[in-house]
């Protein structure tokens, strides 16, 4: 197997941890573990003194798949870490010579993947306009298609449909047959819009890839997931799971299941984080038009999503944004 390398893996493996303050994070402020603990339960918290340090049940924990699986209607769950969850589907379902579509620019591996086993990958870009980027349903030929790869809240741009829009989506893959990959790890996170009805919810073909690095804070428990109807692709993607981690650690799912238990608490905690801090990132682009990489802030170049060369991701989930952005505009005002 010769997979490219990821850019914007190598380009965080080389960064993410050297400078103090971080503009270019993803996912949103992390909790520490006391902090976590703090919404357990007195039997969640004895289950968590007890716990064994041995292997567990390959799928995941029953608790921890039933409290996922809420979210999904009952939809039956397999965990995997995030990124695995991605490989695991994409190798599940994808053969030489199948065409998809995938929105893009977006994570490598929604993409990458399908490339390395000999697919047909087409685009399906965004448009920019004043009022921010756009996917339009309009653009979608399907015909032929064995999958199209979405991921909504997108990153890098931010984009999301409306719910008018993601029934279009839905329904033109159900026409077409065609298979229906959601990355929805962004999803709960929406600040001025409902969250879209899964994938895995909306569609039987659809597929909810989802776990707590970014809506939860918790990217450090490693947790995700894939929900879908459909009972051979699940086998399928438990028996490439046997090849890959076979099972999560114990510590994880057990602290995954008190995050699950306060999941929408923990959603909230994030959101607003991230309301408080875009009108500061609003009243920074109002002062300044051009922006320039400063020594000790971390940016994240568009160059890494393999699109526009002018451009730039920030995330807006991190305690310290507005810190981070006043060193920002120290170092532009020392240039400009």
């Amino acid at each position: 197997m010769t997979l490219r390398p990821f850019l914007l893996e190598r380009f965080f493996a080389r960064y993410e941890f050297q400078p103090a303050l971080h503009l270019a994070s993803s996912d949103c402020e992390s909790l520490t573990i006391p902090e976590l603990l703090a919404f357990a339960s007195a039997e969640d918290l004895s289950a968590w003194g007890s716990m064994k340090l041995g292997y567990t049940e390959t799928a995941g924990h029953p608790e921890l798949r039933s409290l996922i699986a809420n979210d999904y209607g009952g939809i039956d769950v397999i965990t995997a870490v995030p990124e695995e969850a991605i490989y695991l589907t994409m190798r599940a379902l994808l053969k030489p010579g199948d065409k998809i579509v995938a929105t893009c620019p977006g994570y490598q591996s929604l993409y990458e993947i399908a490339v390395e086993i000999g697919c047909d990958v087409q685009r399906w870009s965004p448009k920019e306009s004043s009022e921010g980027w756009h996917f339009d349903p309009s653009d979608l030929k399907l015909d032929g298609v064995k999958a199209l790869v979405v991921n909504f809240p997108h990153n890098p741009t931010g984009a999301h449909p409306t719910a008018a829009e993601w029934a279009e989506v839905c329904e033109l893959a159900e026409r077409c047959g065609c298979w229906l990959i959601s990355d929805e790890m962004y999803r709960g996170l929406e600040t001025n819009s409902a969250s879209l009805k899964a994938a895995a919810s909306a569609y039987s073909k659809g597929v909810s890839i989802a776990g707590l690095s970014k809506a939860y804070g918790l990217a450090g428990l490693r947790c995700g997931w894939v929900a879908t109807q459909d009972k051979e692709l699940m086998a399928a993607i438990q028996r490439y799971k046997d090849y890959t981690t076979i099972c999560a650690s114990a510590p994880t799912e057990r602290l995954s299941i008190i995050a699950m238990k306060s999941g929408e608490l923990l959603r909230k905690r994030c959101r607003d984080i991230i309301a408080a801090n875009l009108p500061v990132w609003e009243d920074f682009v109002a002062r300044h038009t051009h922006v320039l990489a400063a020594r000790g802030v971390m940016l994240l170049p568009s160059k890494v999503y393999e699109a526009w060369e002018d451009h730039f991701r920030v995330g807006l989930g991190r305690l310290n944004f507005g810190e981070a952005l006043n060193r920002l505009e120290k170092y532009i005002k020392m240039k400009v």
